[in-house]
């Protein structure tokens, strides 16, 4: 069964979470985290996201976001 497309509010907060395949590692070291961090802020700017919060784990990272426009894609 397919799953259903995804309800995104613009303007309200989505809870997101991202895991690795697997369980397997996202970040492995320090760097990683730094990598990822700063190619998130440069995505948020470019696509107008507001991020209010996230936690980034070895497996997996969450994210507290805010959208203007009608994708989460």
């Amino acid at each position: 069964m397919a799953r259903l497309p995804r309800l995104v509010v613009p303007n309200q907060p989505h809870h997101i979470i991202q895991r690795g395949n697997d369980r397997q590692l996202v970040f492995r070291d320090t760097a990683d985290y730094l990598e990822f961090l700063a190619r998130l802020r440069e995505a948020a700017k470019q696509f107008k996201v507001t991020i209010h919060a996230y936690v980034l784990m070895p497996d997996h990272l969450h994210w507290l976001l805010e959208l203007r426009q009608e994708s989460l894609s």
